[in-house]
């Protein structure tokens, strides 16, 4: 097994697709070529994480948060991130971080804090748009029907939770080779005209390549003639933050001890207490403020999250409670889930949670 393996595994629970624009995720240091010998998880990677993967016989990290987040201009060691590259690589350990891929996976992080908190009736608080891609691309009538196999085995034409296949064939054209023309895999074109037909199918834009090389594999013309188009769309299955519901009503009161203690913090900072009992939740691991009106749509009596500043409470306007956990105490759950998934995933090698305690804020 290669590295790379193990990144496949990944791509297939938090595709890489669905990360947020400024993110940096995936393989950040090293060869995805490389033989595997053994996995570390962990939630950040500093020094003292590279040193136990080093201790473990791990060549591979496995990291919520990316090491790498702004570009590196040098690698001297001059900070904790300089030094953690540079030791990972002198080292022969990569790095591959999962971030706001794995935020906007529906069995993800805010599905994690709905499993500790015992949430029913999840769904996504902000669905990401434009998940969905269309490919329109003409082939010779006689080949179309293995060519749309072949796309269909790449992924295409099965969107969601649909049961069917999205595709149609409609229209006629022609293609007419020349002198010159030089068909890929011994195909020969003939000279002629020859009747053509439309091939449209959709697909998840995380398998865009995957098709695009089907298409490309199967295609008996040198120069494919197609196009992709990204559709209008809301996916109910993957974006930031989710929204359930408990399975009894609590008071804020008794509701924020019981996060206190099932969420491990320190501390919770938290905006006015309102009245209403607390039934609906909204969560959103790590920093969230940007998510507040989401939840306050949704109709949730408290949003949990990190990294509230002092102007975000105002937004509650005594219509919703907002609860700062933590920014570690929000994630910290993941890395468990990681190890869980991957473990069942690769059963021949060693797939090690990281004892590092990684979060750098204490309370007194």
């Amino acid at each position: 097994m290669i590295i790379q393996d193990v990144i496949n595994h990944l791509e297939k629970l938090a595709p890489q697709a669905y990360s947020e624009d400024f993110d940096n995720t995936g393989l950040l240091v090293g060869d995805s070529n490389q033989p595997l010998t053994g996995v570390l998880v962990t939630l950040d990677t500093l020094e003292a994480v590279v040193d136990e993967a080093i201790d473990n016989n791990c060549n591979l990290i496995v990291s919520f948060h990316p090491i790498i987040f702004k570009g590196l201009k040098k690698l001297t060691g001059s900070n904790y991130v300089e030094r953690t590259v540079l030791k990972a690589i002198q080292n022969n350990v990569s790095i591959f971080a999962i971030h706001t891929a794995l935020d906007n996976a529906k069995l993800g992080v805010n599905g994690i804090i709905c499993e500790q908190l015992g949430l029913i009736n999840r769904n996504i608080l902000i669905p990401q748009q434009q998940t969905i891609k269309k490919l329109t691309t003409y082939a010779p009538i006689k080949e179309a029907a293995l060519l749309r196999q072949a796309l269909f085995d790449a992924g295409a034409g099965g969107i969601g939770n649909y049961d069917e296949c999205s595709f149609n064939v409609d229209g006629t054209g022609t293609y007419k080779g020349n002198d010159e023309s030089n068909p890929t895999k011994g195909k020969k074109l003939q000279q002629h005209q020859e009747p053509e037909t439309q091939i449209s199918v959709t697909f998840a834009k995380h398998l865009e390549s995957k098709v695009l090389k089907a298409l490309f594999k199967n295609h008996s013309y040198e120069e494919v003639a197609y196009e992709v188009i990204t559709l209008e769309n809301t996916n109910q299955n993957i974006g930031m933050g989710m929204v359930g519901e408990l399975n009894n009503p609590m008071s804020a009161e008794d509701f924020l001890t019981s996060l206190k203690s099932i969420m491990k913090t320190g501390c919770i900072r938290h905006s006015a207490l309102t009245e209403q009992p607390i039934k609906k939740v909204a969560v959103l691991g790590g920093s969230g403020s940007f998510a507040i009106s989401a939840a306050k749509r949704a109709g949730a009596q408290i949003f949990i999250t990190a990294d509230l500043k002092y102007h975000d409470f105002f937004q509650a306007e005594n219509k919703i409670i907002l609860a700062d956990i933590g920014h570690y105490e929000s994630e910290q759950f993941t890395k468990n889930f990681l190890v869980a998934y991957l473990t069942k995933k690769i059963t021949n090698f060693a797939v090690v949670l990281s004892r590092t305690n990684t979060n750098p804020v204490k309370y007194f």
